[in-house]
């Protein structure tokens, strides 16, 4: 399973990549995070490819893609739906909103109020959501990527600590490089790739993957390495609040994604070290005077990896 879920993984990478170009890395990380089961948080400024990303993994495995934009004035029923009265049929029935898909992109979902905010919480901690009383399951496989621009705080709501937590990871597009640039503006002279992008698997290759990822051996010292990066962020002088143990959870099933991706059936500390900052940075609360100082949960995460001896033999 493993060598074909490394080969899936390169076609829809390459699949991708004809949509945004010379992002190979977050592109990789953001398919890892989908293999482990995990929502995304895209963190950058407008216009860097955050929401091509998310469409161009939904077409490559042929899954239903909604967006909402978020806005102060939506309400959380505009996104999990609402039941209405049928005059027709003289019936109340359940009309459901754009939660209900495979992958939900939250857009600047950092715009939205803390009540609209938390509908999501139910949903992607527990694939579920509960709506005037009743339970409904959520599509197989569910995914939230949310983007929120870093620069501008106008009128913005700062996502709370527990929601920040329900994902995975967080990531950074970044800008392209010139001969890049280039090469998207020759590509995009007359139309976008997106419109024309084929699916190169299914749902149920997505599944599969999905489910042999969490099979990904971790060996006791791999094991024993990670808690000791997660332990040390609740141990660092600069850092006000650590990690949690979901945080470590997080780290295990990302490395899990990232070894299954690379063709391994085993975890290598080099998955951990690699997984841990889009895992732990956005999880840490940094004591104030680090901050004064330039420090971020990204700068942090390197010192940490830097301080914490690697395992030289895995059993």
């Amino acid at each position: 399973m493993q060598t074909q879920a490394s080969e899936l993984s390169r076609n829809v990478i390459a699949n991708i990549e004809r949509v945004i170009v010379g992002k190979r890395d977050p592109i990789e990380l953001a398919l890892a995070a989908v293999f482990a089961e995990g929502h995304i948080l895209m963190e950058d400024v407008p216009g860097v490819g955050k929401t091509m990303l998310c469409r161009a993994l939904s077409r490559s495995f042929h899954c239903s893609f909604k967006r909402l934009q978020f806005t102060p004035d939506l309400l959380p029923t505009d996104i999990t739906g609402l039941t209405v009265f049928n005059q027709k049929h003289q019936e109340f029935e359940f009309r459901p909103g754009p939660l209900f898909s495979q992958f939900l992109l939250a857009d600047e979902i950092n715009r939205a109020t803390p009540k609209t905010q938390s509908a999501l919480l139910e949903s992607m901690g527990e694939r579920q959501a509960t709506i005037d009383g009743t339970t409904l399951p959520l599509p197989e496989p569910f995914v939230v990527m949310a983007t929120q621009n870093p620069i501008e705080y106008e009128g913005t709501f700062p996502l709370p600590e527990a929601q920040v937590d329900r994902f995975l990871v967080r990531l950074k597009m970044g800008y392209p490089r010139p001969t890049e640039e280039t090469e998207m503006l020759d590509r995009m002279r007359t139309t976008h790739p997106i419109h024309s992008l084929e699916p190169v698997s299914s749902q149920e290759d997505l599944k599969q993957v999905q489910s042999a990822c969490k099979q990904i051996i971790g060996d006791r010292t791999v094991l024993a390495y990670i808690v000791e990066l997660v332990s040390a962020t609740r141990n660092h002088p600069d850092i006000y609040l650590g990690a949690s143990p979901r945080g470590s959870l997080a780290l295990l099933h990302m490395s899990q994604a990232l070894a299954m991706i690379n063709g391994r059936d085993f975890i290598v500390p080099d998955d951990v070290k690699r997984a841990a900052p889009p895992v732990l940075a956005h999880r840490l609360l940094l004591k104030t005077e680090a901050r004064l100082r330039g420090e971020d949960g990204d700068s942090v995460v390197t010192s940490i990896l830097k301080s914490v001896a690697v395992p030289l033999e895995i059993n």
